[in-house]
């Protein structure tokens, strides 16, 4: 077993990539990423954003990836946790959340199924959603897709209005209330838009931001107004990125549901003609310690156990 080193470096991504929306500076410095994680031995070195967090009632830290698919840049090969010396880092524990693909740590977690639009393969849509679009088109619907960082203040409202209506209706906990200027934020990244959907009268009935990382082209974060469900608009914003992820050349990731086989899922299956696995780490620094802040816990799968 390679031997290898964990150690932090106090910055807010050293991994960041101009072209890579996930390791970009605006959405590393959205997500408050405080850390990269650097992993080395003689044949490998691994680098992950990391936000670095104090566990209450402890002198001592963990570390969780910033949201979506963050991942590990890497020089090559593939590496053992077992194997990593955490002790540099005073880290409990480390959950790494991976881009779509292979992992270049063994063992990972396949934590979701996400279902993926791929213009390699023949395109898939079901009759229904197609006559949805359709008829959302001929009722006056018009669409659009912005580059992010031409985006208007109104439109980043409009986006903000539906996408907070659909967190709330799904029960979202606080944590997915990003905010306005989260949203301003990650827009100014290289190779992002806003797809939008807007109503006959003028409205803007659904959105999604989108963005080009790791060989896809990522649904991000998305919304529609409650006032608006009935149209389903939201079909004609992923139809559009479907024929933008055409053009492009990439695969459209649409992400998986809440639960496996939800209503969520289920509509992203109708536009999907492939799926990935999406796979996590789940690091622990200190054996002893975790075991005993993880004491009595009924953690239910859930990492790290304490946090429960």
């Amino acid at each position: 077993m390679t031997a290898a080193r964990a150690e932090l470096i106090e910055d807010r991504g050293e991994s960041a990539s101009d072209d890579e929306f996930f390791r970009s500076r605006p959405f590393l410095e959205a997500e408050n990423v405080t850390h990269t994680l650097r992993i080395t031995s003689e044949e490998i070195q691994l680098l992950a954003p990391l936000i670095v967090r104090d566990i209450p009632g402890t002198d001592r830290r963990d570390a969780v990836s910033p949201y979506g698919y963050p991942g590990l840049t890497e020089s090559a090969g593939r590496l053992d946790p077992k194997a990593i010396d955490f002790s540099a880092t005073n880290l409990v524990s480390v959950f790494i959340r991976h881009a779509l693909g292979p992992s270049p740590l063994a063992g990972a977690t396949k934590r979701n199924i996400v279902q993926i639009a791929d213009p390699a393969l023949p395109p898939k849509s079901r009759p229904s959603d197609r006559r949805q679009v359709r008829r959302n088109l001929e009722a006056g619907y018009d669409l659009a897709l912005v580059p992010g960082p031409e985006t208007m203040p109104q439109q980043r409202d409009a986006f903000l209005a539906a996408y907070e209506q659909t967190m709330r209706r799904a029960g979202a906990a606080d944590h997915y209330f990003f905010g306005a200027g989260y949203f301003d934020r990650i827009l100014e990244a290289d190779r992002t838009w806003l797809a939008l959907a807007t109503a006959p009268d003028g409205e803007v009935a659904a959105a999604s931001i989108a963005a080009v990382s790791d060989g896809y082209l990522h649904y991000y974060l998305s919304g529609s107004l409650d006032s608006r469900l009935r149209d389903s608009p939201m079909k004609n914003v992923v139809s559009l990125l479907v024929e933008h992820s055409r053009e492009l050349g990439l695969p459209l990731n649409l992400g998986g549901g809440i639960s496996p086989g939800d209503a969520l899922e289920e509509f992203k299956r109708g536009f999907a003609n492939r799926q990935e696995a999406w796979l996590t780490s789940e690091l622990i620094g200190d054996e002893e310690k975790y075991a005993r802040l993880s004491s009595g816990r009924n953690a239910a799968g859930f990492f790290p156990a304490y946090r429960s």
